[in-house]
């Protein structure tokens, strides 16, 4: 399932690092692509997309789902 997310806070490559790791921390194995010039992270995962967007959030990102 594929879930898409704006992040608009989201500008260097630490902060890709940082959302994908908590990404992958609710969600093993998922696929993280994010396009900075968009403030755009997709998501490639069977998790559920309030997880991801909660887990995102928690490292202090502003996410909406796109």
């Amino acid at each position: 399932m594929k879930t898409e997310f704006i992040v608009s806070d989201m500008t260097c490559n630490h902060c890709v690092q940082t959302i994908t790791r908590a990404v992958q921390d609710v969600a093993p194995g998922a696929a993280v692509q994010a396009d900075l010039a968009a403030h755009r992270v997709t998501i490639e995962s069977s998790a559920d997309a309030a997880a991801l967007q909660a887990a995102i959030a928690e490292e202090g990102y502003d996410v909406q789902p796109a």
